[in-house]
């Protein structure tokens, strides 16, 4: 894939003109964007046909953890919309994967597993009753999602080592927690640049804020771009 192929830009925005703007603006620039619970709760389902009528692709970024039949439900209804990825939390458990791979049934939708979000750190999980090291955690919901049947996960760029070395090619591996060395983290604790997240074979990065955000988004997605095709090429010519 070409670097602009790698980027899903993240629609997290307030309003559904904003949204509209962002992907009118970039059209051409880039191939997909993500839609999350603050626009879809705020825009629906029309604004993934409309995203999809652009002629982008939409990652929907649900996150669905319910119980198994809710989920399985969820899954088909989502997969109608076209969305061309989803989230679920691999969380929930192997019955509630397995019953969303049963939901995606025949659709082209790439079903991804959310492991450790990347605003976590190893004190959350401590919280919430987990006392594996946050790289443990990856892997032991990977396994999860290869039990499961669930063909993708996503992971932060710190966890991209540890799951190559365990899983191979096996997974398709969206990554978020991205940001240029230019750019702010945010809420982000486990981040890394495009250009160290995709030398360590992310297949695909979701970037929000610094494209977004920036006066001009266009110029911002270039910027990355750029930094991203020098670095595929540098790998490829070792």
């Amino acid at each position: 894939m070409q670097a602009k192929e790698k980027i899903i830009v993240a629609l997290d925005v307030n309003r559904i003109e904003t949204a509209r703007n962002l992907v009118a603006g970039l059209q051409g620039h880039v191939s997909w964007y993500k839609i999350g619970l603050q626009l879809f709760t705020l825009a629906g389902p029309a604004l993934v046909k409309e995203v999809k009528q652009s002629g982008a692709k939409v990652f929907l970024d649900l996150k669905f953890h319910d119980i198994p039949n809710t989920v399985q439900h969820a899954v088909d209804s989502a997969c109608s919309l076209g969305a061309d990825m989803l989230t679920v939390h691999l969380a929930g458990g192997s019955e509630m994967c397995r019953a969303a791979v049963i939901g995606r049934a025949s659709a082209s939708t790439l079903l991804l597993g959310v492991t450790v979000l990347t605003s976590q750190t190893e004190l959350t999980l401590f919280e919430i009753g987990v006392e594996r090291t946050i790289t443990q955690q990856v892997i032991a919901l990977a396994e999860v999602a290869k039990e499961a049947g669930v063909a993708g996960l996503v992971a932060s760029p710190k966890e991209l080592q540890p799951l190559k070395e365990r899983f191979g090619n096996r997974f398709t591996i969206v990554t978020p927690g991205v940001r240029p060395s230019w750019s702010e983290s945010g809420d982000q604790k486990r981040v890394m640049t495009p250009r160290e997240a995709v030398q360590l074979g992310a297949d695909y990065l979701v970037i929000g804020r610094p494209i977004t955000g920036a006066p001009d988004p266009q110029a911002a997605l270039t910027r990355i771009v750029t930094e991203m095709s020098v670095s595929e090429r540098n790998h490829r010519d070792l």
